[in-house]
C-alpha cells in the first residue's frame, strides 16, 4: 500500500487512538500515534499537499461501542484507509469490572465491522493488534484473555484482507531493552515513546516510503 496525497486516513478505536483528542474539534488528532503518523506524512510532503487524517478514537471503547457508531464515525466519512485499534478494554473490563467479552462474540463483531467496510467502501483496511506491557504482577494474568483475543483480531483481519500492524510485537521488542513503564506507564496507555513505536510500526506496514523520507531520521 502507498498513501496518496489525496487520501483520507481514518483511525478508530479506544483511548490509545483517542490520546486526549478534543472531541469538539473534528480535526483534532490527540497526542498519540495518530498525530505522530500525521507529522511524518507532513514531513514527507514538504510544502506539498498531504493526506487528510481523521481521529475517531474514544477512550474506554470496546468492540461493541465501535459497532454502535461505525456508520456515523467511519462509513459516512468515506475514507480511503481505515485503521482499527481495539481489544484491550474488552480484556481489561473482565479483570476490573467482571464484564466479559467472550472471544467468539468479540471476533464476530470485529469481523462484521471489517466486512461491512469492505462491502460499502473501497477503503484499505488496517488492523492494529492490542497489546499489554505488564507493570504490576496482577497484569500478567490478563494474557489468559488477551492472547486468544489477539488471535481473534488476526483472524478477523486475515478474513477481510486487512494489513496487520503488530503493535504487540513492536512494543514487546522495545521492552527487551527498557522498562515497560517507559513505554506504557500503566501497562496499557503508551508514553510518547510508546506512541512513536506504534506509529513507526504502522508506517512500516502501511507506507514504508514515509519512514524512509522522514527528515528526523
Amino acid at each position: 500500500m502507498h498513501i496518496k496525497e489525496t487520501d483520507t486516513l481514518l483511525f478508530v478505536g479506544d483511548s490509545i487512538t483517542d490520546a486526549g483528542r478534543d472531541r469538539g474539534d473534528s480535526a483534532s488528532l490527540g497526542g498519540g500515534y495518530v498525530n505522530e503518523i500525521a507529522r511524518t506524512l507532513r514531513a514527507r510532503a514538504g510544502d506539498g499537499p498531504v493526506p487528510a487524517v481523521l481521529n475517531r478514537g474514544i477512550s474506554g471503547n470496546r468492540v461493541y461501542d465501535l459497532e454502535a457508531r461505525w456508520t456515523t464515525d467511519v462509513i459516512d466519512h468515506r475514507p480511503d484507509v481505515v485503521t482499527v485499534k481495539i481489544g484491550i478494554n474488552d480484556t481489561w473490563r473482565l479483570y476490573d469490572s467482571q464484564l466479559a467479552s467472550p472471544i467468539g462474540k468479540f471476533e464476530a463483531c470485529l469481523d462484521g465491522l471489517l466486512a461491512d467496510t469492505v462491502r460499502k467502501l473501497s477503503a484499505q483496511l488496517v488492523v492494529i493488534t492490542p497489546f499489554l506491557l505488564p507493570v504490576t504482577p496482577d497484569q500478567e494474568s490478563w494474557f489468559e484473555d488477551l492472547t486468544p483475543r489477539t488471535d481473534a483480531v488476526l483472524r478477523a483481519a486475515a478474513a477481510n484482507g486487512a494489513t496487520v500492524v503488530r503493535a504487540d510485537l513492536a512494543l514487546r521488542h522495545a521492552a527487551e531493552t527498557m522498562e515497560a513503564a517507559e513505554l506504557a506507564r500503566d501497562g496499557v496507555h503508551p508514553t510518547p515513546l510508546g506512541h512513536r513505536i506504534i506509529a513507526d510500526a504502522w508506517l512500516a506496514a502501511v507506507d514504508s516510503a514515509a519512514v524512509a523520507s522522514d527528515p528526523r531520521r
